[in-house]
């Protein structure tokens, strides 16, 4: 099936490169793929527009606001789809799912809702609406088990929820390519990275990398989801019996309310004054922290597959939160899982962690990731996997 035309809504115009290799495989089977995003400039429609790709200026801002400029612009958002004449409506994140159903009633096209982050269906108020909502998406694609058995408890049968990762380039996340790019070895580049850091050779080092998200209303009140606030307190515990230790924190706050809340966390745990803790706040290139460092960890309260596996494809072991669908991202050999939200069971990971590490042997668990990040999260099949749902719910509309 070629010449679908396909628009996928999108609300963000600084993230969301992980959408490009769909774009690239629906483009590639011959189809018409335009994006639709908020007016203005950044890296997502800078990329898009580099590689071909049709972008269109989306004529609401996807805030949903009680007054009459929201009816407006939703208003505006459906003619625009009306004369895009579209096969498929393709969108992500809760709020452009919000939007796409809203203004796209009536109009004959497939609908399909991609969900990487569960976190929106973790509030009791959205799961209570979703219950219904959900109905108007021909299919849903979870981007992982966790929140397809989420879609499954809200009544969606399990042809209308399949699963599957939008995954990573496990050819670019990868040690071997890092360094076959850089020139020295590894262990030069390794060596390289945290003199500049000032962290020793010889230093175990813990990287988490995530932005600082602001606590949301609706879901784990007061609390920043990914888990800073677990972290630090297990880390400055751990790393009171274990010297050697370094912790390296790539990301800062995702938004104005997030760096308020990054800098909160600063202050609360006393972090510019720590020596073993250093704090970047934004980076371009992630790798040469990855290469750098001894083991990942991500404690979330919320997360869909999240860092490790970046990290996993750059040979790093994880230590992840049991929350979303982290713990499918490691297993026995590659990681750890621990409770989420509980600062005790972390601090006794990153013990077992550096024991291993003291004994000269966690790096097989790096090599086991890498292993199951290849295997189970490259962006390729999950993209041709998209690709197929999208052509089926072509083939469902117009038969109907």
């Amino acid at each position: 099936m070629a010449g679908l035309r396909v628009a996928i809504l999108y609300k963000h115009r600084q993230s969301g490169r992980w959408i490009l290799p769909q774009v690239e495989e629906l483009r590639r089977r011959g189809h018409q793929v335009m994006v639709v995003l908020p007016p203005g400039t950044g890296p997502l429609p800078a990329e898009l527009l580099r590689r071909g790709f049709e972008v269109v200026e989306s004529p609401f801002d996807f805030r949903f606001r009680p007054n009459l400029a929201t009816l407006r612009g939703l208003w505006r958002l459906r003619r625009l789809l009306r004369d895009l004449r579209l096969d498929i409506l393709k969108y992500h994140l809760y709020a452009s799912a919000l939007a796409a159903r809203f203004t796209s009633v009536g109009l004959r096209l497939g609908r399909v809702h991609v969900v990487v982050g569960p976190l929106f269906l973790e509030s009791r108020l959205i799961r209570t609406v979703e219950r219904w909502l959900w109905r108007a998406d021909d299919v849903i694609i979870c981007g992982t088990d966790y929140t397809s058995r989420q879609y499954g408890a809200l009544g969606a049968p399990p042809e209308r929820r399949p699963s599957t990762t939008p995954g990573i380039d496990t050819d670019h996340f990868s040690r071997e390519r890092f360094v076959a790019e850089q020139g020295p070895t590894a262990a030069e580049l390794r060596a390289k990275i945290r003199a500049e850091l000032g962290i020793a050779e010889n230093a175990f080092v813990v990287v988490m990398v995530a932005y600082v998200y602001a606590p949301k209303r609706l879901t784990y009140h007061g609390r920043g989801i990914k888990g800073h606030d677990i972290l630090l307190p297990a880390w400055q515990a751990f790393q009171a019996r274990h010297p050697r230790a370094h912790l390296l924190l790539i990301g800062g706050g995702f938004s104005a309310t997030g760096e308020t809340h990054r800098r909160e966390l600063v202050r609360r745990f006393g972090t510019d004054a720590d020596p073993s803790i250093t704090w970047i706040e934004s980076v371009t290139e992630v790798r040469p922290y990855y290469n750098a460092s001894d083991l990942s960890v991500s404690p979330s309260l919320s997360e869909g597959h999240g860092a490790p596996v970046e990290a996993g494809a750059m040979s790093l072991p994880s230590i992840v939160s049991d929350a979303g669908g982290l713990p499918e991202v490691v297993d026995e050999a590659s990681g750890w899982v621990v409770p989420a939200g509980r600062a005790g069971p972390l601090e006794a990971a990153l013990g077992a962690a550096y024991r291993e590490f003291d004994a000269g042997v966690l790096t097989r668990r790096g090599d086991a990731a890498r292993e199951r990040m290849v295997k189970f999260f490259d962006h390729r099949p999950a993209a041709e996997m998209i690709a197929d749902i999208v052509e089926r719910t072509a083939n469902g509309v117009r038969s109907r």
